[in-house]
């Protein structure tokens, strides 16, 4: 700002810097402001000196952070002043106190107006700038010495009024020949402005010839302005603009040759680096170059810059030439260039990052992150694995988080071992703040690509045991349903589990994983020295005062068990165990004592149980020396007693707790001595692993193999792998020998698609579910209806939620009357994204049968999604800045269901994706976002492309991005999932009703309308 010659001003200034505190500060900018709100009263007596003055004291005093809110009229009065000095002052103090909503602006329209058709180029260009300026920076001015920095933030003047009134004047400044240069590139960026705020005040079919016309211009300056507006319009639609491309290749080649390009425009010898890096830009929104001429003059440009860039000491060169270089990069990916011209650009990445400047290191790994998209390059890039790696041990945080994601892209069979091995060695060093990251891409490589289920094993117990703080539960449940699923690995896991506690300081979350372990397997190890159950629950034992009481109940539970194990009794260990129960009876903490009750309670009931065995098993005896058909309780094969099932506890509330929601289940495998007489003939032991994760619904391994063997209690042929397991598992293949009406997967299925219908219906019973989602909080409420004429006796249901889910259950009736429903209130929050689904275990009693049903929840992933419109503006920044694994996830997705393009956008729809027609250019392609909720993410964008193949519609290629890695996998494995394996009735999703069709007997009540008057 000119400044000289204002007296007043400087002294002013002066004041304010001299005062002692903000106080004094303030009490001055008050007088000052007084003073002109005095003078601005009797506007008739100011000349224009003062006024300037006045208004010049005006904005200094807004900058400083003071509310100014007076004096707007003035200032927006001097922009009609007919001398240069009074006009700029107008012009600068309007465009940094009012922004584009200010109701002054609109007296200033018509006095820019005048400027900007009128013959002063002066003039014009002051116009053009207050339109086009975007004060996007912070203001920060030092008022005093003992004072702080203030900060204000400044808004645009440029609106869409501004857009609908001017637009068509700048555009004439734009192609007029008789303005000078500096005016067409200030018309330029002006309607580019004009442009960003309202899209239409371009003509798409009147400025397709201009724009061709615009990219002839010889003066660098508006080439480079234009080229700006050129990257605005073809990223909405570049299929207008298909006669621009070609200039934009020759422009290339004028600046690769340094043809007639001036001086003032050569930054370090390279021709005007800014528009080598807009041109390739604009090329990149191009979908492909046709014309091979065009392709091949374009790609003899690129290889001149990529055999003409390299590494000097002048920073500003560096800046300016690597500017370039990655740009062209950008563009060989996007043009999916000729394998060795791949090739060159991975062996020069490989050289940036061996180099000493990091902010080259950094822009190299990034890029051959990027490079990971392309298929043929991955064997090249794996050269330079070990530099990589020593990336992981580079001072800038930053750098090692790109090396970390690299590693993490590149990883594959072949080199899996390694980079594992790498990532647990760097661990111990690592930075606090990448360890939780660090972890668990470990875990997610380490299982992806695991040779070998015992190496996957070491793997994840040195994870444990190096980071235990940032490690989840999610990663020690998933190695746990490992073992139980794979009998072969039970005992080498056993065995690592013991070595591990023999460590003397040991992190909280592997005594959980051993003592879970033990537990269950240590009956494996009897022969093995210090492995005995005394020399077992010795060892364990040992680590009870060390930790905290979320590990207290699953130190209880691995007590039982091995109490259970251990043939024959020892009277000895089981006095001390049911000590220890007994102790913690009264203990204060409700999940503890909950725990060791249920425990002591079941011995209770197994006793009662064994008495009555005896007696049934004498009366058998009486039958089969009467030739009569004989039921007995043999021993299976491993010569362990097989465990019963018994009945569930109910409680009244069942929390998300893993341990509290274990408790009942842990129950009927630790005491079950003996099982009850059926008619079905006598099984194994079922699988123990619902003790502690049966409420984790973790899903298992691709590669697991389940047991065949199935047991037989009361009617149900009960599955013996973990509950957890259901979750994911054909839970619905469960019979018993009451058979349920209607299919329960496609029940399931359609419950997620809406929100209220029947769950489940078997002859005497259906259970209808209501609900409503709130972001991350979810209210559903079960209906239960007594289809028959006699009462539904000894009612029980527990939810087994996975990790990621809060489920809050209410009281269940223990019996419900002939003809009757009842209602059951859940309270669902969601704490995190997940693809594990959460498992009703419900059964009752009609008469003397028994039923029970293990069904699946329809609080999936898709109901905490909220679908949310996107426009361009909007989109295309987000999806940009969104780069590469593992917040972007791409994947080509084969055996997909055939649908046609309006099919899979119903089908999106219904998940609460919401599909935005003509974002993407190409009409085969689907663009779709929504918004996920969790407690951990809160509200989180998530943006998905689908490009599909319209001569095979069995396969297409999706990308799913969002600024959370865990939830960009989940929602892309999610929705790869439904289109996979969708129902043959998907195609008229529309049609899909949203009220279920009641099947209630006269008397009973709609779950819908009963519902109504809840939420």
């Amino acid at each position: 700002m000119a400044l000289s010659g204002m007296r007043g001003l400087s002294v002013f200034i002066s004041d304010v810097r001299n005062c002692q505190n903000k106080e004094v500060e303030r009490v001055r900018v008050d007088k000052e402001l007084g003073n002109i709100r005095t003078r601005f009263k009797n506007e008739k007596g100011l000349t224009p000196y003062e006024k300037k003055k006045y208004v010049w004291k005006m904005l200094y005093i807004y900058m400083l952070g003071y509310d100014v809110d007076f004096g707007h009229m003035e200032a927006v009065s001097l922009i009609s002043a007919p001398k240069y000095p009074e006009k700029q002052v107008g012009y600068i103090v309007t465009s940094c106190l009012l922004n584009e909503n200010h109701d002054f602006l609109r007296l200033v329209i018509n006095a820019v107006r005048n400027d900007i058709i009128g013959r002063n180029e002066t003039f014009q260009c002051l116009g053009l700038t207050m339109i086009a300026i975007s004060y996007s920076e912070t203001f920060r001015l030092e008022s005093m010495p003992t004072s702080s920095f203030t900060e204000k933030k400044v808004g645009n003047i440029g609106g869409r009024e501004f857009s609908e009134s001017l637009a068509p004047d700048v555009q004439k400044l734009l192609i007029s020949s008789s303005c000078r240069p500096l005016v067409r590139k200030k018309a330029a960026l002006c309607l580019l402005r004009l442009y960003r705020k309202n899209p239409d005040v371009v003509n798409v079919d009147g400025w397709s010839d201009r724009m061709t016309q615009l990219l002839d211009e010889r003066d660098m300056g508006v080439l480079t302005a234009v080229m700006s507006l050129l990257v605005a319009l073809v990223s909405n639609n570049y299929d207008a603009y298909w006669s621009c491309l070609p200039k934009c290749v020759k422009i290339l080649e004028r600046l690769a040759r340094n043809q007639d390009i001036p001086q003032e425009y050569t930054y370090y010898g390279i021709p005007s680096p800014w528009l080598q890096v807009k041109t390739m830009r604009a090329l990149q929104y191009f979908p492909t170059i046709e014309d091979p001429n065009t392709r091949r003059s374009l790609f003899e440009v690129l290889q001149r810059i990529l055999m003409g860039t390299d590494v000097v000491k002048n920073v500003n060169k560096n800046n300016a030439s690597h500017a370039v270089l990655f740009e062209a990069l950008a563009l060989v990916m996007h043009l999916d260039a000729e394998k060795e011209m791949m090739s060159q650009c991975v062996a020069l990445l490989g050289k940036f990052i061996a180099v000493r400047e990091p902010n080259i290191r950094y822009l190299g790994l990034e890029n051959m992150t990027r490079m990971l998209m392309v298929t043929d390059v991955h064997d090249i890039i794996k050269r330079h694995q070990a530099q990589i790696i020593t990336s992981l041990k580079d001072p800038d945080i930053s750098i090692r988080r790109r090396a970390l994601d690299l590693l993490y892209g590149m990883c594959d069979v072949t080199n899996a071992k390694d980079i594992v091995e790498e990532l647990l060695q760097y661990l111990s060093t690592a930075d606090f703040a990448m360890r939780e990251e660090l972890a668990l891409k470990a875990a997610i490589l380490a299982e992806k690509f695991a040779p070998d289920l015992s190496w996957y094993v070491d793997v994840i117990l040195q994870l444990i045991d190096k980071a235990g703080d940032f490690v989840s539960d999610d990663i020690w449940f998933r190695v746990v349903q490992f073992v139980t699923n794979n009998e072969d690995l039970q005992p080498y896991a056993a065995v690592k589990a013991r070595e591990y506690l023999d460590k003397p300081a040991l992190h909280e979350t592997m005594v959980k994983v051993s003592a879970y372990i033990l537990g269950e397997y240590s009956h494996l190890l009897t022969r093995r020295p210090g492995c005995s159950p005394k020399e077992i629950f010795s060892i364990v034992h040992e680590k009870l005062p060390t930790v905290s009481s979320t590990t207290v109940p699953i130190l209880l539970s691995t007590y039982a068990k091995i109490l259970m194990h251990t043939q024959p009794p020892d009277q000895e260990l089981q006095d001390h165990i049911w000590a220890i129960f007994n102790k913690y009876e009264s203990c204060i903490d409700v999940e503890i004592q909950q725990r060791a009750s249920a425990l002591i309670k079941k011995a209770e009931d197994t006793e009662v149980d064994t008495a009555e065995q005896s007696a049934i098993k004498s009366r058998a005896a009486l039958q089969q020396s009467s030739n009569a058909l004989v039921v007995t309780d043999q021993p299976p094969s491993n010569g362990s007693l097989p465990v019963g099932q018994l009945s569930l506890v109910k409680m009244p509330s069942i929390s998300s707790n893993a341990d509290a929601n274990s408790a009942d289940q842990g129950l009927t495998e630790a005491n079950g001595a003996l099982s009850r007489v059926d008619p079905q003939p006598p099984t194994p032991s079922p699988d123990l692993l619902g003790d502690l994760l049966g409420p984790l619904a973790i899903e298992a391994p691709p590669n697991a193999a389940l047991p065949s063997e199935q047991s037989s209690i009361s009617g149900l042929e009960y599955d013996p792998n973990s509950v957890d397991a259901l979750a994911l598992a054909p839970l619905d293949d469960l019979t018993n020998s009451v058979q349920p009406i209607g299919n329960i997967a496609e029940r399931f299925h359609a419950l997620c698609l809406k929100d209220s219908g029947v769950l489940y219906e078997d002859p005497y019973i259906q259970i209808g579910v209501k609900a409503e989602w709130r972001m991350h909080h979810g209210r559903l409420v079960l209906f239960l209806g007594n289809k028959s004429t006699s009462p539904l006796l000894s009612v029980q249901a527990l939810i087994l939620p996975p990790s990621h889910l809060k489920i809050e259950l209410s009281l269940v009736p223990d019996t419900i009357p002939p003809r009757a429903q009842v209602q059951i209130p859940l309270e669902v929050v969601n704490l995190r994204p997940s693809r594990d689904v959460s498992v009703l275990d419900f059964s009752y009693k009609f008469g003397s049968t028994m039923v029970n049903a293990k069904l699946r929840l329809p609080a999936v992933l898709s109901k905490f999604l909220q679908p949310i419109s996107v426009s361009s503006e909007e989109f295309f920044p987000q999806w940009r800045s969104l780069s590469g694994p593992p917040l972007k996830l791409q994947e080509v997705i084969r055996g997909v269901k055939p649908l046609s393009l309006l099919e899979m956008s119903n089908l999106f729809n219904s998940y609460r994706l919401m599909v935005s027609p003509g974002l993407d250019p190409n009409p085969n392609n689907l663009v779709a976002s929504t918004t996920f909720y969790s407690e951990s993410t809160q509200a989180m964008l998530c943006l998905i492309r689908v490009e599909t193949d319209p001569s095979d519609r069995t396969q297409l290629r999706m990308t799913v991005a969002s600024g959370d890695p865990t939830l960009t996998l989940e929602l892309k494995e999610f929705i790869k999932e439904q289109l996979v394996n969708i129902p043959m009735a998907v195609p008229a999703l529309s049609s899909i009703p949203q009220q279920p069709q009641s099947t209630f007997p006269v008397g009973l009540t709609d779950p819908g309308a009963m519902l109504s008057g809840l939420l």
